[in-house]
C-alpha cells in the first residue's frame, strides 16, 4: 500500500514509525519546510532513500503520484482542508486529532467520503492502549452493571517554549486551547466510554497563566448523557513543573475502574463484584511508552490497512473524530454563551472564540 505524510513536526515520526512497522510503502512527504523533512528521514535512517518524493505542496504531491493512504500531521487549522482534497482524489485518509476545526468541516468529511467510497479514520490512538482496550471490553460485557459516571482528568505542563516552537499553537484559528490540543484524546475516551449520546454539556474555560496565547488553558465540564448517566472534564496545561496524569475513571453498581498513567497507560484501580484470576492480573497494567503520544499510532494504522483492504469502518472513524471535536466546540459554545449547550450541536467553530480572553 503506497502511503505519504503530509506535515513533518512534532507528532509525524509517531506517524512514520506506524508506517513502517505496517510495512507501508513510503513514496512521499510533504513540509513546507524541507529541513523538517529531512529531519524526519534522517530520524528514522530514510534520508539515503532516493524513492521517497519530498514536497512543499501537499496538492502537487497528490496530483503526481498514486497514493492510496495519506497521514495528516499538519496544524490543526489546516486538517480539514487537506483531508477533503485527499478524499475528492479518492485517497484514504488518517487525519490527527482534532479532525476539523468546525462542525461544518467535520461534517463535510463524514458527507464527502462517503460519496467517494474512501476510509477515514480519526487517529485517537488512545482507543487502542492495552488499558483502554481492557475496559471497553468489561463495558461491553456489562461488568459494570447499571453505570453512574465517569470523569476524565488531563492535568498536564506546555510551557511558553513548547508555544513558540510553532506560531500556529494557541491560536483559534488553527489550534484552540487545551482542551482542543491536548485534552481532545481523553474528551474521546470519556464519551465512548459513557455512551456517545450526549444530551447536553456545561462548561467553563479560563487563561489562567498562558497570557501570550489567545485560547484557553484550563477548561471543565459537566455532560449529561442521554442513558441517564453524567460526567465530568479537567483539563489543563497549568500544571507544574511538568506532566502529571491523564486518568480516566469510570463508576457503575457492580464496579470501579481507574485508567491512568501519564496517557491513560495504566490500570491503576480495576474493582469488580465478580472478580475473576484474570482481573487480578488486570491490576497491575503498565503499558511502557517513550512518550505522551503513547503506543497506539502503529495499531491504528494497522486497522486502517485492513479496514481498506477489507471495506469497512474503521475501529476510529470520521464520526468519532466529529464526537470528540463536538464536545470541545459544545465547551467553547458553553463558555461563550454561559449556559449549557444541548446536543448535537448545528455548527460552531473555534474562530467563533476569537477574543474571548
Amino acid at each position: 500500500m503506497k502511503y505519504a505524510l503530509i506535515g513533518c513536526g512534532r507528532i509525524s515520526t509517531n506517524h512514520v514509525k506506524a508506517a513502517l512497522n505496517n510495512d507501508l510503502e513510503i513514496i512521499a512527504m510533504c513540509d513546507i519546510s524541507s529541513d523538517k523533512i529531512e529531519n524526519l528521514l534522517e530520524k528514522h535512517a530514510l534520508n539515503n532513500n532516493l524513492n521517497i518524493k519530498r514536497y512543499v505542496d501537499y496538492k502537487k504531491m497528490i496530483e503526481e503520484n498514486k497514493i492510496d493512504l495519506v497521514g495528516i500531521a499538519t496544524e490543526s487549522g489546516s486538517h480539514a482542508e487537506i483531508a477533503l482534497y485527499c478524499i475528492n482524489h479518492g485517497i484514504n485518509v488518517i487525519i490527527e486529532k482534532p479532525m476539523a476545526m468546525s462542525i461544518k468541516d467535520a461534517n463535510e468529511i463524514i458527507k464527502r467520503s462517503n460519496e467517494k467510497g474512501v476510509k477515514v479514520s480519526a487517529c485517537h490512538q488512545n482507543r487502542f492502549n492495552i488499558a483502554v482496550q481492557e475496559l471497553r471490553q468489561a463495558l461491553d460485557q456489562g461488568r459494570f452493571g447499571k453505570l453512574s459516571h465517569g470523569s476524565i482528568h488531563v492535568r498536564w505542563n506546555r510551557n511558553q517554549d513548547y508555544y513558540t516552537q510553532a506560531p500556529w499553537r494557541g491560536t483559534w484559528e488553527q489550534d484552540g486551547g487545551a482542551l482542543m490540543n491536548q485534552c481532545i484524546h481523553g474528551i474521546d475516551l470519556l464519551r465512548w466510554m459513557m455512551g456517545d449520546d450526549i444530551e447536553e454539556i456545561y462548561g467553563v474555560t479560563k487563561q489562567q497563566f498562558h497570557h501570550y496565547l489567545e485560547a484557553e488553558d484550563i477548561g471543565m465540564a459537566v455532560i449529561k448523557f442521554k442513558n441517564g448517566t453524567v460526567a465530568t472534564i479537567e483539563g489543563t496545561t497549568n500544571v507544574y513543573p511538568k506532566n502529571l496524569e491523564e486518568t480516566l475513571y469510570i463508576f457503575g453498581e457492580k464496579g470501579t475502574v481507574k485508567v491512568g498513567g501519564k496517557s491513560t497507560n495504566n490500570i491503576d484501580v480495576w474493582e469488580f463484584s465478580d472478580e475473576t484470576d484474570e482481573d487480578k492480573v488486570r491490576k497491575g497494567i503498565e503499558e511502557v511508552t517513550s512518550n505522551v503520544y503513547g503506543n497506539g499510532h502503529t495499531s491504528l494504522y494497522s486497522d486502517m490497512i485492513e479496514a481498506v483492504r477489507n471495506n469497512r469502518s474503521p475501529y476510529v472513524d470520521a464520526y468519532a473524530g466529529k464526537n470528540a471535536l463536538e464536545v470541545v466546540l459544545a465547551i467553547y459554545k458553553s463558555q461563550k454563551e454561559g449556559k449549557a449547550i444541548k446536543l448535537p450541536l448545528d455548527d460552531f467553530a473555534s474562530i467563533d472564540m476569537i477574543g474571548e480572553f
